[in-house]
């Protein structure tokens, strides 16, 4: 009788949304995650599923932990507008100084135009940060720490949009001069 192999899965989860932010979906084999995970295949599929299973799981993690850290973060700042100058900054450094860009656009690129599953949470990721950046621009505006000029929900689609052109950008050109202007220009803009 073969014995059951046990591993921390969310460790293995982990390693697994490793492979794929460095390899992307189409580029992880399965041997590729569980030499990463440290299991057999069979483990896997037992446990987690097969490899499109284990990538929700890893985008899942993935966009649950982001709102739970722009939560936490913006929840120790009073100060609605310096919150958002907080992410700007955030990003930038996500940018310039982690090996791991954002992999919800890495795999917006990659999946979800094809995938229904992956689009789901990467729309529930997007909404997320449209709705807190639009509720903190508003608590700015409220607080008259910014002035009422564009509606909220244009400024934060103009962020975001930011946040994915920056991303592009440093793959393309490695300037972090290039990314720190642009940011320092969005956040005059506020």
């Amino acid at each position: 009788m073969a014995r059951n192999v046990e591993f921390d899965e969310n460790k293995a989860i982990q390693k697994a949304m490793e492979v794929f932010w460095k390899k992307g979906y189409n580029g992880a084999s399965m041997r590729d995650l569980t030499e990463a995970m440290q299991i057999n295949s069979s483990s896997l599929y037992n446990t987690i599923g097969d490899k499109h299973q284990l990538f929700l799981r890893c985008i899942t993690n993935y966009v649950h932990g982001r709102m739970e850290e722009a939560s936490a973060q913006a929840s120790k700042i009073k100060s609605p507008l310096k919150a958002i100058i907080g992410m700007i900054n955030n990003c930038v450094n996500t940018i310039l100084y982690s090996d791991n860009h954002c992999l919800a656009i890495k795999t917006t690129f990659e999946l979800a135009a094809t995938d229904p599953d992956v689009m789901a949470l990467l729309k529930e990721d997007s909404d997320f940060t449209h709705r807190f950046l639009s509720d903190l621009i508003q608590d700015a505006i409220a607080q008259e720490e910014m002035a009422d000029r564009v509606e909220a929900h244009t400024i934060a689609d103009f962020i975001i949009s930011a946040f994915t052109g920056w991303h592009e950008s440093y793959i393309i050109y490695k300037d972090p001069i290039r990314i720190k202007k642009m940011a320092r220009y969005l956040i005059s803009q506020l």
